[in-house]
């Protein structure tokens, strides 16, 4: 059976990120198609994550192909969400996968900016894909406040990639979502949650556990 392979930046991130290139020039290189939708849809400012599942969704759920979903950051936690949703999805493989993001992102920012932000609808967020400042709706928090790690319970063979110097989301996140579930495999690098010194490993662990050429 045919297996599809798709790549869910992160964050305020594109398509033209540095692992999104890397790891798009690796399945080239075998010669397997590897999708990475702009998970923007050219509008930054209403993201949430329920609308990158639906999104994603749409790219394999009306057909039978088994589907391979590797995601980096905010890309890996709404992996992990589609892999619980579509039988389709038979393997995960996450990248300092986002779990707990709201508990780990939202402190960064005062509690005026919080407070602001629920005030005026938008906050002003560095975008890194588009090297600018956009704004962000807070719907995108209270949508995000609704998916949980606790439910994530479908065993899909599942690899997760985490540098133990993260300074986004600790490693201990992904720590905790490995130990109560068998079939989670973590790997601990040596680098922070740009993963950047370290793409070597990764593909190298990308195709050991996805049996590529």
């Amino acid at each position: 059976m045919k297996t599809k392979f798709v790549y869910l930046h992160g964050f305020a991130s594109s398509p033209k990120s540095a692992k999104a290139q890397d790891i798009g020039d690796h399945f080239a290189q075998i010669q397997t198609n590897l999708k990475i939708p702009d998970l923007n849809a050219s509008d930054f400012s209403h993201l949430t994550i329920t609308r990158q599942l639906t999104q994603v969704a749409a790219e394999f759920s009306n057909d039978s192909a088994s589907v391979v979903l590797i995601g980096s950051s905010l890309g890996g936690l709404t992996a992990a969400h589609l892999g619980e949703q579509y039988l389709q999805v038979q393997r995960l493989v996450l990248l300092a996968p986002a779990f707990g993001f709201l508990s780990h992102w939202l402190p960064k920012l005062t509690d005026e900016e919080v407070k602001r932000w629920q005030r005026e609808k938008y906050l002003m967020i560095y975008h890194y894909g588009e090297g600018r400042s956009l704004p962000l709706s807070y719907d995108f928090v209270k949508d995000a406040a609704q998916y949980q790690e606790e439910l994530l319970q479908r065993p899909i063979p599942t690899l997760i990639l985490h540098g133990k110097h993260d300074e986004v989301i600790p490693i201990e996140a992904s720590r905790d979502f490995a130990r109560s579930r068998p079939w989670v495999e973590l790997v601990e690098l040596e680098d922070n949650h740009a993963l950047g010194n370290v793409m070597e490993e990764i593909w190298q662990a990308i195709r050991l556990f996805c049996q590529l050429p």
